[in-house]
């Protein structure tokens, strides 16, 4: 531990311990602002924002504004999105599509490749010998894709992303996220850190408590593994019980009939989360439930839910078929990217998570859930984004039950951290790993890798 990690309390990190500084100190906010902010490769948006010239996205971190732009048909480019003449946001609206870069205050006006086009009255600078068009370029910002999600990185010595992502694109690329498009996007702004959110997404360890009612239909035993700064878990063999069946703490069999309770799983998770569980999924366990003889062994349920599903997929021009069970069986059932991505995919579906600072307010943060699924090309739903300024009012019509639940403890946890009988979280070595790894990977970025 170096001196500046020792000025803010801040103790060593075990499986076993996170300190609470990162979630609730200003002082670890500002160092985030300038020391992983700023040096980290992360997640501005999908690559379908930005389908055709002249379509924008506008990504916020602290005190950063990222204009992401399709500058030509085959290229992205990402600046930082500020006036070069006073200092004024350029791009007001979050996303949308333009010709230029225009300035609303003094008229300066730059092209998607980010030159200068235009200044008004030009003339006036004449014999100023530092006033240069080519100097005056906006500022560049690294950006680059993988599984068509767009990163960003504003380190000029930034490391390559795949290196960055490593060993992550050799677990999931078989799952082709790159022809995935978004279901339905939410954001929300939660009274929390945006640490304290995400823990509470990247760890199943909260099921049995949080969300008790799936115990009736699935396990919820998982280990965590790490791989540098990123993590992901998975239902162990010897633990799990089969989808539908009774998670193994509850001590009840697997029932008789199990295409009842499978049915039942998929139909619950469809109404409480609509995320992860595609249409076509739901269908095909309503077919097992059809077609499939009453008292079925649990693995022919299994089989024949695999089998319906990739014919439903196959029938809305989605091939499933080609996954080998050896790259289903080492997916993995959650990833945490570092520093602020976690998802959860099956295998045509997902539910994502971004969490980031809100502004300035390390009691705060923008959290973006995104349902994603594998279409066919061009049967994706137009793009919706919800935005939602208080977490509170509807909650579970909004989100859905299961995300209701887990916003209940996020404002609940970020006001406990801050008891003085509080001085750390006790993480579980084997389900919660993947926190404790995160936060030795923060502090890297924050007091040096030997911190």
């Amino acid at each position: 531990m170096n001196e500046s990690s020792a000025s803010l309390g801040v103790k060593d990190i075990r499986d076993d311990f996170v300190p609470k500084a990162g979630f609730l100190s200003r002082e670890f906010h500002e160092l985030e602002k300038e020391r992983l902010w700023p040096k980290v490769w992360q997640i501005a948006c999908r690559e379908e924002e930005l389908k055709n010239v002249g379509d924008f996205v506008v990504y916020d971190i602290c005190d950063d504004s990222i204009v992401v732009v399709r500058s030509a048909p085959d290229e992205l480019k990402a600046f930082y999105n500020v006036c070069q003449h006073r200092g004024r946001i350029l791009m007001d609206e979050k996303h949308g599509r333009t010709k230029f870069m225009f300035c609303k205050y003094h008229g300066w006006r730059w092209g998607l490749d980010g030159t200068l086009q235009k200044i008004q009255d030009e003339d006036d600078w004449g014999g100023c010998s530092t006033f240069q068009k080519k100097d005056l370029r906006l500022k560049e910002v690294n950006v680059d894709t993988w599984g068509g999600f767009v990163f960003i990185n504003m380190d000029p010595d930034c490391e390559p992303l795949l290196q960055f992502l490593d060993p992550i694109p050799s677990y999931l690329d078989f799952l082709k996220f790159g022809e995935w498009r978004y279901r339905w996007y939410k954001t929300v702004i939660l009274p929390c850190n945006w640490k304290t959110v995400l823990e509470g997404f990247n760890e199943a360890y909260h099921i049995a408590a949080t969300h008790p009612q799936l115990l009736n239909y699935s396990a919820d035993y998982t280990i965590a593994r790490t791989f540098g700064p990123h993590g992901m878990y998975f239902y162990p063999p010897e633990t799990s019980t089969p989808p539908g069946a009774p998670a193994a703490r509850t001590g009840r069999p697997v029932p008789d009939d199990l295409r009842i309770t499978f049915a039942e799983f998929y139909d619950e998770m469809d109404k409480t989360l609509n995320a992860m569980f595609t249409p076509r999924a739901i269908k095909a366990s309503q077919r097992v439930l059809e077609e499939v003889p009453a008292g079925a062994d649990p693995v022919t349920v299994i089989m024949e839910h695999a089998r319906m599903h990739q014919e439903e997929a196959a029938n809305e021009g989605v091939d499933l078929a080609s996954m080998t069970n050896q790259e289903v069986g080492n997916m993995g059932q959650n990833w945490h990217m570092f520093p602020n991505h976690v998802f959860l995919p099956l295998l045509d579906g997902s539910i994502a998570y971004r969490s980031r600072p809100h502004g300035d307010d390390p009691d705060k943060c923008i959290f973006d859930i995104w349902s994603l699924v594998r279409y066919a090309p061009g049967e994706e739903p137009p793009l919706e984004r919800e935005f939602y300024e208080d977490w509170s009012v509807d909650t579970e019509k909004r989100f859905g039950k299961i995300l209701r639940q887990d916003f209940g403890n996020f404002w609940a946890t970020q006001k406990g951290m801050k008891c003085r009988g509080f001085e750390g979280s006790r993480t579980n070595p084997i389900q919660e790993r993947e926190i404790p790894n995160m936060h030795r990977a923060l502090y890297g970025y924050l007091f040096g890798k030997d911190s």
